[in-house]
């Protein structure tokens, strides 16, 4: 008995610990949302980088991250993407997090930041 309990700890404590990833999502339905006006994105790659090129609606979140209360849509069920700048950057969690602090429930992560959507050959707005 002891045991299964050490087995779950070990298997719980990393959730615990580091908090539970955000779903991903894809390119191709960020930009639907995009197209379709439901979707609240937050950059948080700093202003430089924002200004080299962002994803069309982007919130800087270098600049405007205090101010997210009165950026986001009162909608808490928005769907708020949040990303950074690729597969191996992790910054996007405080996009992430700052959202679900503020009370929204339906935050996902772009895993491919702004290489892969640069990549992928879509649209990027500079300021």
């Amino acid at each position: 008995m002891k045991l299964s309990y050490s087995i779950l700890l070990y298997l719980c404590l990393p959730f615990y610990l580091f908090g539970a990833e955000y779903p991903d999502i894809s390119v191709k339905e960020l930009q639907s949302a995009i197209k379709q006006g439901n979707v609240a994105v937050i950059d948080v790659n700093g202003a430089r980088s924002f200004s080299n090129g962002h994803i069309p609606t982007a919130i800087d979140f270098s600049t405007d991250g205090k101010k997210l209360a009165s950026i986001l849509p009162k909608d808490k069920n928005t769907l708020v993407v949040s990303y950074c700048g690729g597969p191996g950057c992790r910054a996007y969690k405080r996009g992430a997090n700052a959202a679900v602090k503020l009370g929204y429930k339906n935050v996902k992560h772009l895993s491919v930041g702004i290489s892969g959507w640069k990549k992928s050959g879509a649209e990027v707005a500079k300021k």
